[in-house]
């Protein structure tokens, strides 16, 4: 006779019991879900028509290109005619030879004093131009606020995300000789 030890018998009598409790609430189960069926109305709001297609022809080649100068000048007239505009008193005045440059194709090789005022002297395309406070340089309508013997400090008017002109401050340090 084979004897059991009673770890084993101990899981064997727990699950019996277990299924044994389950057997006989089928039938209420099954009546409850009949009933609960029958109350439940369900609400769903039918779909709207879909709307009908109109198609266009494509006239991308006779529109303004988003990123053209003209679009950009236009804004820009807009912009200046606001009263009170920041960028507006730029648009007004002559542009000088340096806005033709972007800022990071210039760079900071020296500073000189002449009767007391600070120049800086920029390389652009290898051509030395002198600078002095006032001047005006870059493509952001920048403007040299402060000249030290290593950098020059410009006050630059740009677009923020909003499409919201601001004003921002901006930097050209020296550059020693072998960069």
């Amino acid at each position: 006779m084979t004897r059991y030890s009673p770890r084993l018998l101990w899981p064997l009598c727990v699950s019996a019991a277990l299924l044994a409790g389950c057997s006989g609430h089928e039938e209420e189960l099954q009546s409850w879900m009949a009933q609960q069926r029958q109350q439940v109305r369900p609400n769903v709001e039918p779909l709207s028509p879909p709307l009908r297609f109109s198609p266009q022809a494509y006239a991308g080649a006779e529109g303004a290109e988003p990123f053209s100068v003209q679009k950009l000048t236009g804004a820009l007239r807009q912009e200046a005619a606001q009263p009170n505009s920041v960028v507006s008193a730029e648009l007004n005045r002559r542009k000088e030879p340096l806005e033709a440059f972007p800022l990071d194709s210039m760079t900071m090789v020296g500073s000189v004093s002449k009767r007391g005022a600070p120049y800086a002297l920029l390389r652009v395309d290898n051509l030395l131009y002198q600078v002095k406070a006032g001047d005006y340089l870059g493509q952001n309508y920048g403007k040299i606020m402060k000249i030290t013997e290593t950098e020059i400090e410009l006050r630059e008017i740009v677009q923020d995300a909003a499409g919201e002109w601001i004003e921002r401050t901006a930097t050209l340090q020296l550059q020693e000789a072998g960069q």
